[in-house]
């Protein structure tokens, strides 16, 4: 069973539109939705949790249409956390064993002392980084399945981003767990993920296994009139010569070559298509 599949979704507002969209993640696996602000990826999520309609398509989550019992096994942490301000930890977990039939008390408090959260504070004297933590410890604490993240990881020092990272992967350990996260913070995505979506003004550019695209493409440095005669993903001249990503089977001998990351191949393809 696939943790998520999207078939042929289609959203519009007025000014912006989700064309076509196309993506599956499997079970046991992290995807990382990336694109530049206004891409569609908060609003690919808003349809994924049922948050909004799409115009047409569809859309399965573990294998079911969304509804509030599904609810229960998908733990989501936005860009903005939604809690009372004035509440502190001890108080939101409360509160949460109210709403989920599935709460995990112990589990909550066990992530609010491995995450170092002060349980009687209020949330609106936390950091940035420690407001997320604690969203983190809440969406694992109710037996999810599958989790969804709306840029969590954006405006936090390197440090907190790394630990939220490796809780992605101790998550996910459980092969019937999911991940999905959405960041224009690409070199986090690259770090934990199996795989990785490009977004782009609305249209998925490609979705595909991270590795294999690290082994697909690769730099190619020459002349302008050596990198002409190529079919590029993208290219970038400058005085003293020109680099392009390729497909490395399109490579010709003597060309110097070499790796990619994923935030290269992203930053390519997002000016290419501006071109």
């Amino acid at each position: 069973m696939n943790a998520i599949e999207i078939k042929h979704v289609s959203k519009h507002y007025q000014g912006f539109s989700l064309d076509d969209l196309s993506l599956t993640l499997p079970s046991g696996c992290i995807m990382g939705l990336v694109g530049e602000n206004g891409a569609g990826k908060s609003t690919t999520i808003r349809l994924i949790l049922g948050m909004a309609r799409p115009d047409g398509g569809e859309i399965t989550v573990l294998g079911q249409n969304m509804s509030p019992r599904l609810r229960e096994e998908i733990g989501v942490v936005l860009d903005e956390p939604g809690y009372p301000t004035n509440m502190t930890a001890e108080q939101i977990g409360k509160m949460l064993a109210g709403i989920y039939k599935s709460w995990e008390q112990g589990t909550y408090g066990g992530y609010l002392e491995k995450l170092r959260i002060p349980k009687d504070k209020p949330f609106k004297d936390f950091s940035k980084g420690m407001k997320m933590k604690l969203c983190l410890a809440a969406a694992l604490s109710h037996g999810a399945k599958l989790l969804i993240l709306d840029e969590a990881t954006s405006g936090l020092d390197p440090v907190v981003r790394d630990e939220i990272l490796d809780i992605f992967n101790d998550f996910t350990r459980d092969e019937g767990n999911s991940v999905l996260i959405s960041s224009h913070i690409v070199s986090d995505l690259e770090k934990i993920c199996d795989y990785i979506a490009f977004l782009h003004r609305g249209r998925l550019m490609l979705c595909r296994e991270k590795d294999e695209l690290l082994n697909e493409y690769a730099f190619v440095q020459g002349s302008r009139e050596e990198i002409d005669r190529l079919d590029t993903i993208g290219r970038r001249d400058g005085r003293f010569g020109t680099e392009a990503i390729v497909r490395r089977g399109d490579i010709p001998a003597g060309l110097r070559t070499s790796p990619i990351t994923i935030e290269d191949l992203f930053i390519f393809m997002a000016k290419e298509e501006r071109g």
